[in-house]
């Protein structure tokens, strides 16, 4: 009888012990954290649609961990979106442009595109290298624009490479010049990268090699407004340049070749300015390059943005030695843009990284020629924050 009485209480001792081992045990787990999934780098691929004549064009959608998105396609190697949050955390898309290929192949000022062989502009499309006059391609008045009639921005690159890493996402797209194209001499090989980064930057790399002496710029135009594209203009916007000199410019905005300090003028943006305060000031508005401290070749701050109202910011860094400050002044309200909205006067501004205008013509202008056995190699870098 006492046996059974002093097992039974074992028995209930023993109970009581393994239910408290299991009770904490589940108040551990419930209390435990749960470990959610490192969000990673990522690539997307989509079709894009096709070429008027049948190409096939792919956009690629770049995004990090932090919910930066870029969108790329090879078609003109165009820069299609790039959504970054407000200080809030809200995304908007920041650059102009359209919502469907078609667009793209409509007359636009060059919204998000690759731009060469030259990009901006060379004086009456004629220069001379090697003791041979070459006659380019006009089509801005007497002057030749951004590569000519048919530049890099209206074809389609080729894929080169797409990965995703720890800490970046990239596409490599690649395209090959024709000696003669456009009237440039030399068979151009030359390839863009876009690279986004875990730290919310976007990196742009350049490279090319010709087999007949040339002349190359290439850079990205894409059009910004950091309040999100068709949200107003960018008036407002506070923007600082590393520059404290330019290259004023005649009628067609072509360099003079004077190299003319910004201080005590309304050109000066050494310290952060608003766009508009003084544009009025400007014949036509800002359309120029702009002489960046610093030594080429190393990558050097050029150009820091801030909108007010939505705390974004835009750091750019780059290799080149000018910056084209161009404040949207030919925008007019007839593009119907992204979500149908109008591109008003003044709604998007560029800032393309690039040796300065016309310097094939400018002896003084650092030289933009490209040599057999050289390899052509520019970078520049975007990178966004908020305050």
């Amino acid at each position: 009888m006492r046996t059974r009485i002093l097992l039974n209480l074992v028995l209930a001792v023993t109970a009581i012990i393994v239910f408290g081992c299991e009770k904490k045990k589940n108040i551990a787990a419930a209390e435990k954290p749960e470990v959610k999934e490192k969000k990673k780098m990522s690539i997307t691929k989509e079709s894009y649609g096709k070429t008027p004549d049948n190409q096939t064009v792919v956009l690629y959608t770049l995004t990090n961990p932090n919910g930066l998105k870029a969108r790329v396609m090879n078609y003109g190697a165009i820069l299609v979106s790039l959504e970054t949050p407000d200080r809030d955390g809200n995304f908007a898309d920041i650059i102009l442009g359209f919502d469907t290929l078609d667009g793209y192949f409509t007359e636009h000022p060059y919204f998000g595109v690759i731009v060469g062989r030259y990009a901006n502009r060379i004086g009456k499309g004629r220069f001379m290298l090697d003791g041979v006059e070459y006659k380019l391609a006009t089509n801005n008045g007497p002057n030749h624009l951004h590569g000519g009639v048919k530049g890099f921005d209206k074809v389609v690159w080729k894929v080169e490479n797409v990965k995703a890493k720890d800490d970046t996402a990239m596409v490599k797209l690649s395209y090959f010049s024709k000696d003669g194209q456009e009237g440039y001499p030399g068979n151009l090989n030359c390839s863009v990268t876009y690279t986004l980064t875990k730290d919310n930057e976007l990196r742009i790399d350049y490279e090319a090699t010709t087999d007949k002496t040339t002349i190359v710029n290439l850079t990205n135009h894409a059009y910004w407004n950091l309040a999100g594209q068709g949200s107003g203009d960018i008036l407002g916007h506070e923007l600082m340049l590393n520059a404290d000199k330019y290259t004023p410019v005649d009628e067609g905005l072509i360099p003079t070749g004077e190299i003319k300090e910004v201080k005590d003028s309304p050109m000066d943006f050494t310290k952060p300015t608003t766009i508009g305060s003084r544009i009025d000031q400007v014949t036509g508005g800002y359309d120029h390059n702009y002489v960046l401290k610093g030594g080429v070749g190393k990558l050097t701050l050029a150009a820091r943005v801030y909108e007010p109202t939505t705390g974004r910011v835009m750091e750019i860094t780059t290799v080149e030695p000018g910056i084209q400050f161009y404040s949207g002044n030919f925008l007019d309200g007839t593009i119907a843009g992204k979500s149908g909205k109008a591109y008003k006067k003044h709604y998007g501004f560029c800032l393309e990284t690039q040796h300065y205008p016309d310097s094939p013509n400018k002896p003084n202008f650092p030289s933009v020629v490209l040599k057999p056995g050289e390899k052509y190699n520019s970078v520049t870098v975007h990178k966004f924050s908020t305050k």
